[in-house]
């Protein structure tokens, strides 16, 4: 049975992801409260990108579009690594 990765484990590889493939710098600390638009700057397009090298990374298709759609129906439309994390925790 595969063992499924803490959140401190996919907050790390998050992290790793996000300075190697998107170029990510961020001044503060990047943690679960962490915004993907607000502190973070990246577009949309980063997503579509952050998701497609998370799939790779994990060696399996994850439902994005469902949390995509969640995202859509909110008033705040940013997205914390928290959530993120979250959503790869309950889908790996």
């Amino acid at each position: 049975m595969i063992s499924v990765p803490s959140r401190a484990e996919i907050l790390d590889d998050l992290v790793a992801i996000l300075e190697r493939e998107l170029g990510v710098q961020s001044s503060s600390t990047i943690n679960e409260d962490t915004r993907f638009f607000a502190d973070l700057g990246l577009a949309s397009i980063d997503a579509v990108v952050l998701s497609e090298r998370l799939q790779e990374h994990y060696g399996r298709p994850l439902p994005f579009h469902d949390l995509m759609a969640e995202i859509g129906r909110r008033t705040e439309r940013d997205l914390s690594l928290g959530e993120l994390i979250a959503f790869l925790a309950s889908n790996l």
